[in-house]
């Protein structure tokens, strides 16, 4: 793959009225689900990056008809739970956690045997998180030393037997593995989590028209619990804007003087509203608008305008519902007044790269007074403008963006290496972000 680098300028006040593509959770999901039920199911809005999109081929690979993408609409001729075929070749994830993870519980329910692989960096990631409990539903997987990808499923017909799973870590990935296995198990299936996370598979089985009980036990845990042998129904699917990619927007206005920006349709899904509550607590000017729901899932149109952000101690019950969006709100607390403290988010540490000290190292880079810490991260902000640097993102697309919008207030032009990852959730954000008043060049080298 060609080494792209974004060249970001310093300065630019961000302004406008965008929508920003499809959520990555939901499209994934909207392939998986319309693939096993039974009918024809379409989808609106449909993310076409890398990621989704090795979800949408390993279907295809397993002889499920789909037409699209086309401008975010797809067809899928669902062949219900038991229809899908053996692939003929491993299944290629490229660098997507999501597909491995989810995908795993349903191969896991098939009869015939199969294999994952993906990238160099998804070959690292740990495995298992969701091997483990699908061997106690009597699934034969094998796996690299270590618990990593390659990971062979063996089908040849046994049946999985239903499970209640206490998670060990709050993980949506590692919950939708269980309850998707669920399906293809005799009796009823539990996860419970230790916190609340992302509830879009339960949400969307619910919508197929496939009972999922959810229920919060206390203050923190949450458990779903689904009976197997059931079947899916198709159905229509408008996929909310993502409001990961939307974070990065927000902390852009949030922090460039004079800015006022609305983005339009983002998912305001309870379990993944951390990064607007923690922007709020920081003093970030955000209001929701013209609030409504689309095939179960809530959105709203955010409009966020320019105010002086304060730094905070971040609670760590937001912790699992912002996970995805720290990389760039370290960035916000890196513009913010006084001192910043992440703790409880040690899961940053095996994402696409480890976060923690990946963006401890760029903010460090350029300036900035970060230090990692075991599971988060002080910082303490406006000291001083971010310098002249180059960044280097590790093959991971969040770094990419979120030190893309820390150009924005650098004194001098701040270069971010190894881009090209960014097409894996989000290939229109260089455009966008010049669209709203950044001035970032994408430049391909060989």
């Amino acid at each position: 793959m060609a080494n792209v680098k974004f060249i970001v300028q310093p300065g630019g006040r961000i302004h406008g009225r965008i929508r920003v593509p499809g959520d990555k959770s939901i499209s994934h999901r909207s392939i998986m689900l319309g693939a096993i039920s039974e009918g024809t199911t379409t989808v609106t809005g449909f993310l076409e990056g890398a990621d989704a999109l090795a979800t949408l081929q390993a279907f295809k690979d397993m002889g499920v008809q789909i037409e699209g993408p086309d401008k975010g609409n797809v067809t899928i001729h669902g062949v219900g739970l038991r229809g899908l075929k053996k692939p003929e070749k491993p299944m290629d994830m490229g660098n997507s956690g999501t597909s491995t993870r989810l995908l795993a519980g349903i191969l896991a329910g098939q009869d015939f045997d199969c294999e994952l692989v993906g990238d160099a960096s998804l070959s690292k990631r740990p495995m298992k998180r969701v091997t483990d409990p699908l061997a106690m539903m009597g699934a034969k997987i094998e796996t690299a030393e270590g618990g990593t990808l390659p990971m062979k499923i063996c089908g040849h017909g046994q049946t999985l037997k239903a499970i209640d799973y206490v998670l060990p870590m709050a993980s949506a990935q590692v919950k939708s593995c269980v309850l998707l296995a669920g399906l293809y198990a005799q009796g009823k299936t539990c996860a419970e989590e230790p916190a609340p996370t992302r509830d879009h598979t339960e949400r969307m089985l619910n919508g197929f028209g496939y009972e999922v009980v959810s229920t919060r036990l206390d203050n923190s845990r949450t458990r779903a619990c689904l009976q197997g042998g059931g079947s899916l129904k198709a159905r229509h699917i408008d996929v909310p804007s993502d409001i990961s990619s939307a974070a990065f927007f927000m902390v852009a206005a949030a922090v460039s003087e004079g800015s006022d920006l609305v983005i339009e349709h983002v998912g305001m899904n309870p379990t993944r509203t951390g990064v607007i509550d923690i922007l709020k607590l920081m003093g970030a000017n955000i209001v929701l608008e013209n609030a409504h729901e689309v095939g179960g899932e809530p959105v709203a149109d955010v409009h966020i305008r320019y105010a002086p952000l304060q730094g905070i101690e971040i609670p760590e019950s937001l912790v699992p519902l912002a996970i995805d969006e720290f990389p760039v709100l370290f960035v916000a607390a890196a513009s913010a007044t006084g001192q910043t403290v992440l703790s409880g988010a040690e899961e940053l540490r095996v994402k696409e790269s480890d976060r923690i000290q990946v963006m401890a190292d760029a903010l460090q880079a350029v300036g900035i007074d970060a230090v990692p810490t075991p599971d988060g991260m002080v910082i303490n902000g406006g000291q001083q403008s971010p310098q002249a640097a180059e960044i280097q993102s590790h093959h991971d697309h969040r770094i990419s963006m979120a030190m893309t919008v820390a150009g924005l207030n650098a004194v001098s032009e701040v270069v971010i290496d190894d881009c090209a990852n960014v097409n894996t959730s989000f290939p229109t954000f260089v455009s966008l972000m010049n669209e709203v008043g950044m001035q970032i060049e994408s430049k391909q080298e060989a």
